[in-house]
């Protein structure tokens, strides 16, 4: 299947889990989604237990508030079912607001306080390191969470320690809960900070299937630093009156009249978004 039409099928499920929680991050989600489905299907080595962990490298969604779009590419993946999907955030559910490792195994990490999943990352790839295993470590982290001191740690100790079995992806849609990143704490020069922690550097387009594969394959040939890849992304990439919009952060109600002016962006048949309506009813 081609990225571009599997990001679409993730897109309409990553919304669909919202709309019938009646709660979640659309913003947050959707900008991340082209990203995940690059490192699932074309990047990574996968390889899983018979309880569904990994076992070859590994994957950590640090802004764990973007876990909608992990389960929708997870539908596609074969690892959980669309009727699991949209149970998302019920009570006593698997599929809860932020990664859980424990209900959902074939998550690395639970995250949700920012900060703390870029932490695990370097970890597991430092014990990588110990243990002379080629498994490589990505992460994705959010830019918001970038204000995060934990971060500026974790990058000045990856720095130094040449941890170049490591990726992070910065998910740079320039937003975060309520407005431009630029108007609560600037993060310019961005390249030049994790450049100053002695990271590779790699600024791309983040919905551009081209670079984002390419920035993968320069990312595995360097050999004595970790890699940041600050991809350039929409928030709300997808559907109109999301794109660029803090309003739609998160946690949002999604009305009948989202959802279905959503899907049919997305290209989605109107008789077939009916039948989701009438469903959740």
């Amino acid at each position: 299947m081609k990225l571009n039409t599997l990001t679409q099928k993730i897109r309409i499920n990553t919304l669909l889990a919202i709309y019938y929680a009646k709660s979640g991050h659309p913003g947050g989600s959707l900008s991340c989604v082209d990203i995940l489905a690059s490192l699932f299907f074309n990047e990574m080595k996968l390889e899983f237990s018979d309880d569904k962990r990994l076992l070859k490298d590994r994957f950590i969604l640090s802004k764990g508030h973007a876990v909608p779009a992990l389960y929708a590419t997870a539908v596609e993946l074969g690892l959980i079912n669309f009727k699991e999907l949209i149970g998302f955030r019920k009570i006593n559910h698997p599929l809860q607001g932020h990664p859980n490792r424990n209900s959902t195994p074939w998550v690395e990490a639970s995250t949700g306080s920012l900060g703390q999943g870029f932490s695990f990352a370097i970890g597991e790839a430092l014990g990588f390191k110990h243990i002379k295993s080629d498994s490589r470590v990505y992460v994705i982290t959010g830019d918001g969470e970038l204000q995060e001191g934990e971060i500026w740690e974790g990058a000045m100790y990856a720095g130094h320690n040449k941890l170049n079995n490591l990726c992070a992806i910065i998910d740079y849609n320039k937003l975060q809960s309520d407005d431009l990143n630029s108007n609560i704490v600037t993060l310019e020069p961005l390249a030049d900070k994790w450049k100053a922690f002695n990271w590779n550097v790699i600024e791309i387009d983040g919905h551009n299937f081209k670079e984002i594969e390419e920035a993968f394959n320069k990312a595995r040939s360097v050999t004595k630093q970790p890699t940041v890849i600050i991809a350039n992304t929409i928030k709300g990439k997808g559907v109109s009156f999301m794109e660029g919009s803090p309003l739609w952060h998160g946690s949002v109600f999604l009305s009948d009249k989202d959802i279905e002016n959503s899907l049919l962006e997305l290209d989605c048949n109107l008789n077939v978004i009916k039948k989701y309506i009438d469903e959740r009813k």
